[in-house]
């Protein structure tokens, strides 16, 4: 049964159905549906308990993504629940691979601050100027800092420890195991890194295939990468910069241009509609590679992936000290 929505202090927001459904995995409790909500609040809510907090999650309107749609599901959020304090954007998105950070499919890049950047990277808003790099014109708040430190807290005890997100999500999966099919780790043989410069053809009109069948493992058109050691963690999780546009990005030489001139580790479409007025922590599950490549099959591992993240992350967080923070309809007034 729902609790009084004054009690519920966390924030949870999915782009996708597919993100909704492996956030729900992760709650220690189902609450079902509020009892009420604002007028014009027209948000679809999951509520419940996960790490001793009581949740609140939103999905967005099917069809309807980008910045102002979640900046709209965020607005009514807080509306609706006045006493939400900390915020999380968790989902899929597509990762930025290069010799520096070798994302693979399935793993995890949460947004932290680097450089200039508060962790999410606004690339669609700003000015480009002939024979010069782009230069972003706007500025998105910082991720409040009780969730950055609590990110780092939880790097420490994964470097010690191991992140366990593959055992979390096996646990998951035997408890619903209808939901395997979908959610569980595909082949990683599957996890296939095109060279930038090989475009996947213009196949529109044809009988859908998977990229492999139609791009095939030529030797030539494919970056070696090194197998992951029992040693490492599996999937592995990045801190980094987080790229947000109202467009997907599926052009790999933008996107490694992007991550040379800037450290983007991951690209979306929702962030940069939040930072402002649902300062956030963003957690991406990488479900690609940005690139001409797309397709669906690493989508429910990587939601699931990124709902493990956002669950440990929670347990590092006291509720009790949630109490001092800003209410996040607070931060709506100001702005």
């Amino acid at each position: 049964m729902a609790l009084p929505n004054g009690q519920y202090t966390v924030g949870w927001i999915c782009a996708l159905q597919t993100e909704e459904t492996a956030a729900r995995q992760f709650l220690d409790e189902i609450h079902g549906r509020p009892n009420k909500v604002e007028k014009n609040d027209t948000n679809h809510y999951v509520l419940g308990k996960m790490a001793g907090h009581n949740v609140v999650i939103a999905v967005l309107p099917a069809g309807l993504y980008g910045t102002s749609s979640a900046t709209s599901v965020a607005r009514d959020m807080v509306h609706s629940f006045p006493n939400v304090r900390i915020g999380l954007m968790v989902g899929i998105g597509g990762g930025a691979p290069s010799t520096a950070h070798d994302i693979r499919l399935g793993d995890v890049v949460v947004s932290t601050p680097a450089g200039l950047s508060g962790g999410v990277f606004q690339y669609d808003f700003g000015k480009t100027i002939q024979e010069r790099k782009f230069q972003h014109t706007g500025h998105l708040n910082h991720t409040p800092t009780v969730l950055l430190a609590a990110v780092q807290g939880l790097a420490s005890k994964f470097e010690s420890d191991g992140n366990g997100i593959a055992e979390r999500i096996d646990a998951v999966l035997t408890k619903n195991k209808r939901l395997r099919k979908k959610y569980g780790q595909p082949d990683p043989e599957s996890d296939i890194l095109y060279a930038s410069g090989f475009v996947h053809p213009n196949d529109e009109g044809q009988p859908r295939q998977s990229c492999i069948a139609v791009c095939g493992f030529d030797s030539d058109n494919l970056v070696g990468r090194p197998d992951r050691s029992e040693r490492d963690d599996n999937p592995t999780v990045f801190q980094g910069i987080i790229a947000s546009a109202n467009s997907l990005m599926k052009d790999a030489l933008i996107r490694d241009k992007l991550a040379r001139e800037n450290g983007v580790l991951c690209f979306e479409m929702e962030a940069a509609g939040l930072m402002n007025n649902f300062p956030c922590l963003v957690v991406r599950g990488i479900c690609d590679y940005s690139d001409s490549h797309k397709n669906d099959a690493w989508h429910g591992y990587a939601a699931m992936s990124a709902a493990a993240y956002a669950k440990e992350l929670l347990l590092e967080i006291a509720p009790t000290r949630l109490e001092a923070q800003q209410k996040l309809v607070d931060s709506i007034k100001n702005s």
